[in-house]
Formats: structure tokens, C-alpha cells, sequence
């Protein structure tokens, strides 16, 4: 059963039980078996294992055209008295957004730390008998989508690790941009996995000193981009990189603290926001509180795309709303780029808040021109080449009553390689509409992502190829426009030296080196 692991992980001194369950076909009451001697029954059951469908987002629909995927979400929270497995289950449940491959709960009773993780969305992983197994004060939580490794269960967090004096387990999201130089350190064979945070958790665990005084050690040496939450029995730990790429908050509990990704986790669980980690800083809490040490001087470039794209509207980053934000680039996006039409209508989900505020500053309606079909991806049937050409007609659907002779104005986030937006123009069109606008709440993306977001190389990137005139003859829109770099820069409110533009300007805040550029490093040394 799922939580036998957990419930038999009573060694003494920190040992763990890293719980990979299995899942047995149930029949239903009253169901015949299988018939003998080539008959059949209609009411037959299969009775023996079958695996259990995995749960991740699939790309089956058109492999070619990946929105973009940020690496992962953490959640930690240190509260006694509380249900802590539960409360880390509905934070990663929040964060489900970044990651959508595994999903995995470590918790420590104060003697022991326990490990659940599998393959799949939160809710598929964890059911409440599970949970309840799950008992202590302190828990580290993790979903995931994979930038370093591949999407295996080898490779799910937390991670976990013995000590000299019990052990640790950690999740981290984000992408680190020395994982051979830093492996080297590890001895042959001592890695399970093939991460950066596989690596980082051994570096973490082998220390001659504590967790805290090893940590100060380790976390100089990486380079890149973490936001880390780790745990050993009695202390929970956060950590962010001296850049702060990836977003990292610390939140209140009535009895208790929480660290998470994004505050909107916070929310979730009843905690009050305190303050953002900030970067180069590691937070320990434990009976005695929160302490607060720096590791490196911080040299903020906090990644500008959390703006655009990953992080969940009902967020906020450097206490500025993310969805006052993006709806602030709509208006900004209408003032650089004006056109003439009847309804501005948003690419659902990610482009609605710019098109409200598109429609907001031209005066031109706002409406909905498309259904979407929120449950298309979360499949485990494999679509047929037949359904796959189909395409984008799986997700959304045009509503021909509302965009029949009428000149559009489509808003979206962002163009990665373009045959998402070439899908709609089509669709569009053959529904109906007299024009077809496309407006992107983004400067053109043109760089791949080395610090936690899984773009495509330069070479598949539509404008890492092709200017914007070409971009709009691909698409076979009308007209098409893209936010500026400075006016979405400006709608953040943030200084343009305190951002990551990365993959807009092609200037990288901390260079990396050829080879340590690839999702499956560690794995290729292997070979």
C-alpha cells in the first residue's frame, strides 16, 4: 500500500524511508473474472498490476510547440502541532503551475524523516490516507518539471541524503550552471540521480560540520540559479542564490513559519507574508525561531519572464502584483502598438490580464473569443495522429458567434516557436474573423533560458530566426506587435539592473559556460 513505507520508517537517527508505490488494479464488486478457453465476458476485470498513469502535462497534442516551463515549485513549513504534511500538500497544490511531472512530501518528526514522492500532478500523488502517515512538525515539498535530468522518478523531489549526524532532504527550484564542476567533488558512484540538486544535496549532506555551518560552505561554490528549502530533523533551512532569480518568500503562521515559492502558496495555507529571502541569505528555523545568515553579497536580477508568464497572477514579486502588472503591460502594449477593431480577446488563460488592459487603455470591447478545455493534457491516452492534427482545437475552441465579421485583437504572453499562435490565426479565420491582430505582452523571446525556464535552444526560437515582419507572415496575421523591452520593464516597477532579461536581450547575468549548457549533462557523462 502507498503509506506502508511511512509507517515502518521508525529507525532511529535519521534514516528514511523514501516511499515508491505501487498501485494495484482494484476490482469492482461483482465483476466476473476472466473467462478460460478463448471466451470472453463483457463484465471481465484484469485483476494482476498495471501502472498507474503518471499525471504529467503531455506535449502529445503538438510536440513541436512547448509553452514555456519553469523548472519547479518548493514549499517548506516548520509548525508544531499543525498537520504539516497536509498543509505542505494544499502549498505545492498552489505551485502546481511550475511543475507538473512529480510531486513529492518529506516530513520530520524531530527522530526520523519520512519521503513520499511520484510521478505525476500533487492530487494524483498524494491521497489523504498518505498524508496521514505523513507525521511530524517539520515538512520540505516539491513539484517538479525538469531542466537538469530527466522526467523519472529517480529524479522526483525531495532528495534526500544521510548525514554524519542523521540526514537531510531538500527541493530546489531553479537550474544550476556548473553541475559537472561541482559533481566532481562527489565521489564515483555515490550519485542516484542526475540533477543538479541531486549533486547539491550530496555536497550539502558530506560535510564534516552541520547542516547550517556546511551550507555556508557549499552554497558559495554553486553557481546559477536556486531557491532551495532543505530540512534534517529538527530545522528547517531556505536558501536563494545571490542573484535571486527565481522567486523565494517567508510567510507567518500562527504557530509556525512557511517558505515558498510564491506568495499566493502563502495565501493558501492561512500565512501572512513577512518578507522575500533575500538573495545570497540563508534563513534556519527551529524552536528558537528564525535566524538569518548571508553567504554572498547580494546582486539582485530577479528573472523579469516570472512577470510575464510563470508566476500565478494572484502573486506578488517585490511587492508589486503580478496581475497589476501584466494588465498594466496590456495598456502599455495598446499605446506602442494601436489598431483599429472590434474586440480585444485574450489566448487563454495567460494573455487575459494583458488584454483586459489593452482593452482598458484603446477603448476597444474586451470579450471572450475562445472555450478552453482546461482537462486537455492532463490525459493518459496517447492522441492518434489523426486527433494530434488537430492540434490546438483540443485546448480551445473559437467561439464563432462572437468573432464572426469582426476585426480582432489577440493578446498573448509570448511567442516561443510559433505554431501555438499560427494555430489560432488559423482557427480565427475560419471562424469568421474579418482581421487578425496579434499583440504579445513580451519583447520577442530570442534567447534560451540557462537559469530554471526549459526554452528551446536559439536555434528553435522564431525570433532567434526571424525578424518580426517574417514572425507576422509565419503567423499570417494582419498586423503583429510586441511589448518593448523598457515599457514591460517599467510596468514591473523594478530598476532594469535588478532583472534577468535574458532571454529578451541576450544578456546573461552570470555566464555559462558551453558545456554546461544541456537538460541531460549528468547523464551523458554516464555514457
Amino acid at each position: 500500500m502507498p503509506g506502508e513505507a511511512a509507517r515502518h520508517a521508525d529507525h532511529p537517527q535519521g534514516t528514511a524511508s523514501v516511499a515508491r508505490p505501487s498501485y494495484p488494479l482494484r476490482t469492482p464488486a461483482g465483476r466476473a473474472s476472466p473467462t478460460r478457453g478463448g471466451g470472453s465476458s463483457a463484465n471481465a476485470a484484469y485483476t494482476g498490476h498495471v501502472s498507474r498513469g503518471d499525471g504529467r502535462l503531455s506535449h502529445n497534442l503538438d510536440p513541436r510547440d512547448q509553452s514555456p516551463q519553469d523548472a519547479c515549485g518548493v514549499f517548506g513549513v516548520w509548525a508544531p502541532d499543525e498537520e504539516v504534511s497536509k498543509l505542505a500538500y494544499f502549498g505545492l497544490y498552489a505551485l502546481q503551475h511550475r511543475g507538473q511531472e512529480s510531486a513529492g512530501i518529506a516530513v520530520s518528526d524531530g527522530a526520523r524523516i519520512v519521503v513520499f514522492k511520484d510521478m505525476g500532478l500533487v492530487s494524483q500523488v498524494f491521497e489523504e490516507p498518505v498524508l496521514n502517515t505523513l507525521r511530524g512538525h517539520i515538512a520540505v515539498g516539491h513539484c517538479r518539471y525538469s531542466t537538469t535530468g530527466s522526467s523519472v522518478w529517480e529524479n522526483a523531489q525531495p532528495t534526500f541524503r544521510s548525514t554524519e549526524s542523521g540526514s537531510l532532504a531538500l527541493g530546489h527550484n531553479g537550474n544550476l550552471i556548473n553541475t559537472p564542476e561541482l559533481a566532481a567533488r562527489i565521489p564515483a558512484g555515490e550519485l542516484t540521480a542526475t540533477t543538479d540538486t541531486e549533486v547539491l544535496t550530496a555536497l550539502l549532506a558530506d560535510g564534516e560540520g552541520g547542516v547550517e555551518e556546511t551550507a555556508l560552505e557549499v552554497l558559495p561554490l554553486a553557481r546559477g540559479a536556486y531557491s532551495l528549502v532543505f530540512m534534517n530533523e529538527r530545522t528547517l533551512y531556505a536558501a536563494r542564490d545571490p542573484q535571486g532569480i527565481r522567486p523565494l518568500v517567508l510567510g507567518r503562521l500562527e504557530h509556525g513559519w512557511v517558505v515558498a515559492s510564491e506568495t499566493a502558496a502563502l495565501d493558501i495555507v492561512g500565512a501572512t507574508f513577512v518578507r522575500e529571502v533575500e538573495p545570497g541569505e540563508l534563513i534556519a528555523i527551529d524552536e528558537a525561531g528564525v535566524r538569518s545568515t548571508r553567504f554572498a553579497v547580494a546582486e539582485p536580477k530577479g528573472c523579469l519572464f516570472e512577470y510575464v508568464y510563470v508566476a500565478r497572477p494572484d502573486t506578488s514579486i517585490a511587492g508589486r502584483s503580478i496581475q497589476a502588472t501584466r494588465v498594466d503591460v496590456g495598456r502599455r502594449l495598446a499605446r506602442e502598438h494601436p489598431v483599429e477593431a472590434d474586440l480585444v480577446i485574450p489566448t487563454p488563460e495567460s494573455g487575459t490580464p494583458a488584454a483586459i488592459g489593452y482593452a482598458e487603455e484603446s477603448g476597444i470591447p474586451y470579450g471572450q473569443g475562445f472555450v478552453k478545455n482546461s482537462y486537455v493534457g492532463r490525459t493518459f491516452i496517447q492522441p492518434s495522429q489523426t486527433i494530434r492534427q488537430l492540434g490546438i482545437r483540443l485546448k480551445l475552441n473559437p467561439l464563432r458567434e462572437a468573432i464572426e465579421g469582426k476585426r480582432l485583437i489577440v493578446v498573448d504572453d509570448s511567442i516561443v516557436r510559433g505554431n501555438t499562435q499560427r494555430a489560432i490565426v488559423k482557427m480565427l479565420r475560419e471562424a469568421g474573423a474579418k482581421e487578425v491582430h496579434v499583440r504579445i505582452s513580451s519583447p520577442p523571446v530570442a534567447w534560451p533560458c540557462f537559469y530554471g525556464i526549459d526554452f528551446a535552444t536559439r536555434a528553435e526560437l522564431i525570433a532567434g530566426n526571424l525578424s518580426v515582419e517574417e514572425i507576422r507572415q509565419s503567423l499570417g496575421a494582419d498586423t503583429l506587435g510586441y511589448i518593448s523591452l523598457d515599457e514591460l520593464i517599467a510596468a514591473t516597477q523594478q530598476d532594469k539592473s535588478r532583472l534577468c532579461r535574458a532571454c529578451f536581450d541576450g544578456v546573461y547575468p552570470i555566464d555559462v559556460a558551453e558545456d554546461a549548457r544541456g537538460k541531460h549533462l549528468l547523464e551523458e557523462a554516464r555514457r
